[in-house]
């Protein structure tokens, strides 16, 4: 029988949370905390299938302009899952980065998004990416800034610019471009999440709300990317 072939990185848009909270007659913020609380179960999951690195989106640029009541409770909800993401992190000797736009987070969240990066650095199971005030349109402005003043400052030539170079200014730097991406609760785009690292990612789509989203669900992603014939210049790849 043919090997299963595993994706190193698989990439989640966590979608559905206020769906599965209005089939049950829950308030929406009900769903968001079921959400986060099926992260770590899928951690584990990703981990113990052999994925490497597991990103997921779980604040986008665009959600500001949702209610601000709602707003306001997924920065609480953020805050309590930075501080519980420390012992996680311990636990499944995972270690943790944070992508996005961090100048518009509140200052308290801010330091601890650095302590738990600082924390968890030297961890070498499961690399965790949590997608923070991220859209990836966003990202490639601000990595364009910073090209621009490495540019300006002699670091950076025309002739220096290739993609392997750009990708070393995206928040992404260092983590492979994803293998699998996944979205929860039946919607097919990608909203925004990571456009440059999803160029050549296989996509994969599903009914099932975030919440609902358990480790049965990730092998079927799984084995379906595992049935496809990964292609790249019409080459099958190695």
């Amino acid at each position: 029988m043919e090997e299963k072939k595993v994706p190193r990185h698989v990439a989640i848009i966590l979608d559905g949370n206020g769906r599965w909270a209005r089939s049950k007659g829950l308030p929406r913020n009900a769903g968001h905390v079921a959400g986060a609380k099926n992260v770590e179960n899928i951690c584990r999951a990703a981990y113990d299938l052999g994925i490497r690195y597991l990103t997921v989106y779980a604040f986008s640029t665009e959600n500001w302009t949702r209610p601000e009541e709602e707003v306001d409770a997924l920065m609480s909800l953020l805050r309590d899952y930075m501080k519980n993401c420390l012992g996680m992190a311990k636990k499944n000797n995972m270690r943790c980065r944070v992508i996005g736009d961090r100048t518009r987070l509140d200052a308290d969240l801010q330091e601890r998004i650095k302590k738990l990066e600082e924390a968890s650095a030297g961890y070498d199971g499961l690399t965790f990416v949590i997608a923070l005030n991220y859209g990836g349109q966003d990202e490639i402005v601000r990595s364009v800034r910073k090209m621009l003043v490495d540019a300006a400052q002699g670091r950076l030539t025309p002739d220096e610019l290739t993609t392997e170079r750009f990708a070393e200014y995206l928040d992404t730097a260092g983590i492979p471009e994803p293998d699998l991406m996944i979205r929860t609760s039946g919607e097919q785009r990608i909203s925004n999440f990571l456009t440059w690292q999803l160029a050549y990612t296989e996509l994969y789509f599903t009914p099932v709300p975030w919440p609902a989203f358990d480790r049965a669900e990730l092998e079927k992603a799984i084995e379906d990317y595992s049935r496809r014939d990964r292609r790249y210049g019409g080459l099958e790849q190695q």
